[in-house]
């Protein structure tokens, strides 16, 4: 629920696509939380009932995973977070300062990819997240992932959903959909992986999903990265220059791996989703195998 001293005029929302996505996070006045709010317009979608939405709250409701996020109210998706999401922690230093050490990347990475876990193998049936991506990574004060925006994309069928893709997506949620919803609006638990490993190169890079201000053969990062995730040298001029070279090799060769199984182009080709945690934890140092080793309070969805 929204603070009982916020109002909807302290939010400034961002007239983004579609009308169900996060729009922006609200930031209090000083001393307050930071709560992400979920603006949706029915009258978009003229096909669902108004009571569609009582159905969604009571399913995410029932999701329970330490790298999701909560759903506090009907009037927020979100609990609480004081940082933002990891959109902003990789794209603007000049509002949070401090870059992402190594260790938070990989941190990051894993936690995301155990949310995934959870909603494609734990849940029952499983759940297609379909818009997996760095501004739906919400971080709290010890950069743990929440993953936020998990069954809003069902809102709308894959047909219409292609038809909005197609005239209204901006290029900066194109670089994360995989090849064939772009071309088919075919999503599937192989797309997820997809979008991961175009999180995991934003990452690795500290570059947007897709960049225009860019030179054109450098502007998908996907297309860029991907033919030099097996060249040693060309992986170590791609790493974020705000790391100033402060990563262990070993663990930034494994990372690369990872990632060049995920985005692959054919779907038949990328691993499912717990094939892509054991790839990302064999990379992780020591400290954070233990953590995450314990920490599996979670329950079945169904």
């Amino acid at each position: 629920m929204l603070d009982g001293e916020a109002t909807w005029e302290d939010v400034s929302f961002k007239k983004l696509y579609p009308e169900f996505q996060l729009k922006d996070v609200l930031f209090p006045k000083e001393g307050k939380d930071v709560l992400a709010v979920k603006k949706i317009n029915f009258s978009a979608f003229p096909n669902h009932p108004s009571d569609l939405f009582i159905e969604l709250v009571a399913n995410i409701a029932k999701l329970n995973h330490p790298n999701l996020s909560e759903l506090d109210g009907y009037c927020s998706e979100h609990g609480s977070y004081k940082t933002g999401s990891l959109h902003d922690f990789l794209h603007r230093l000049d509002a949070y300062g401090k870059p992402l050490s190594w260790n938070s990347r990989v941190k990051i990475a894993l936690g995301s990819v155990r949310a995934l876990e959870y909603l494609h193998e734990t849940c029952s049936p499983s759940i297609i997240h379909k818009n997996f991506k760095s501004s739906n990574i919400l971080l709290d004060n010890e950069i743990n992932p929440h993953i936020s925006d998990c069954w809003f994309a069902d809102l709308i069928p894959n047909q219409e959903l292609q038809v909005l893709i197609c005239s209204c997506e901006s290029d900066d949620n194109s670089g994360y959909r995989a090849p064939e919803v772009t071309m088919y609006g075919h999503y599937s638990l192989k797309s997820d992986v997809y979008s991961f490993g175009v999180v995991m190169l934003e990452l690795l890079t500290g570059r947007k999903a897709f960049d225009s201000s860019q030179p054109r053969p450098q502007q998908s990062l996907v297309r860029w990265a991907a033919p030099q995730l097996h060249d040693i040298d060309s992986l170590d001029q791609m790493v974020d220059p705000a790391l100033e070279g402060l990563y262990p090799a070993k663990s930034l060769s494994r990372f690369a791996d990872a990632i060049a199984l995920c985005v692959q182009p054919e779907p038949e080709f990328r691993p499912p989703i717990a094939e892509v945690v054991q790839s990302c934890s064999r990379g992780i140092p020591y400290s954070l195998s233990v953590f995450y080793e314990n920490d599996r309070s979670y329950r079945c969805c169904s």
